[in-house]
């Protein structure tokens, strides 16, 4: 049974069909994604003006996205994605292909970073990236970072040198760290020879520039293992 929008989902003045001046025109190779908009929606808890506002379209025309009266172009389904916090493949209705649990050595090749020569550690698209890392042992200046997410450490060889906030804490071999990103922090070797970890961080969005790397004094106090 097919059942109409529920009560709100229409918005005030809407004419079913009436086009909308400046809304994107519909793309007819595309699946329609009515109903994966309204449970994103609903399951977001917005109403349709709220939903509209973020995703800077007219009531009215996120109503006709809603109810297959229209369908989005690929970069409004872009910014329909990135409003409800999804992919553009779930908007779709596809099935995510099951990702590889195993990342097996001799996977993608070592990739340099103000610093750090860095190997892949985990798969892609999960909420953690999992590096195994070597820190260099030449000076990197002062690099302090702040931002959202928590980060994990784990020296595997040489000592590190770890600044969070006002100290500094120096960690050998077989010792880990687990903090905050919010936290001012850098991190630098402190061996000649540099220092090999492993390194897991919780932000997807990170370029490899955004990379937590960091080197120099400065800080008060020092804890030693």
């Amino acid at each position: 049974m097919t059942t109409g929008p529920a009560p709100g989902d229409i918005a005030p003045g809407e004419v079913p069909g009436d086009p909308v001046p400046g809304d994107p025109a519909p793309d007819a190779e595309l699946p329609t994604v009515a109903p994966q908009l309204r449970d994103l929606r609903r399951r977001a808890g917005l109403t349709l003006e709220a939903a509209a506002a973020r995703a800077r379209l007219s009531p009215a025309h996120l109503s006709r996205l809603e109810t297959g009266r229209r369908q989005p172009s690929l970069p409004l389904l872009l910014g329909l994605a990135r409003t409800y916090g999804t992919t553009v493949s779930e908007l779709l209705g596809e099935t995510p292909a099951v990702a590889d649990p195993i990342v097996r050595a001799g996977g993608p090749g070592a990739r340099e970073a103000d610093g750090w020569t860095y190997w892949q550690a985990g798969g892609s698209g999960r909420g953690m990236q999992a590096l195994r890392v070597h820190v260099h042992g030449r000076s990197q200046g002062e690099l302090v970072r702040v931002h959202p997410g928590e980060e994990w450490l784990y020296v595997l060889q040489g000592r590190l040198r770890l600044h969070l906030g006002e100290t500094e804490y120096l960690l050998e071999p077989g010792d880990s760290a687990h903090f905050d990103s919010l936290t001012a922090h850098r991190i630098g070797a402190a061996s000649a020879a540099g220092a090999e970890l492993l390194f897991v961080h919780t932000l997807l969005q990170s370029s490899l520039a955004g990379l937590c790397l960091g080197g120099g004094a400065g800080t008060t106090t020092t804890h030693h293992r």
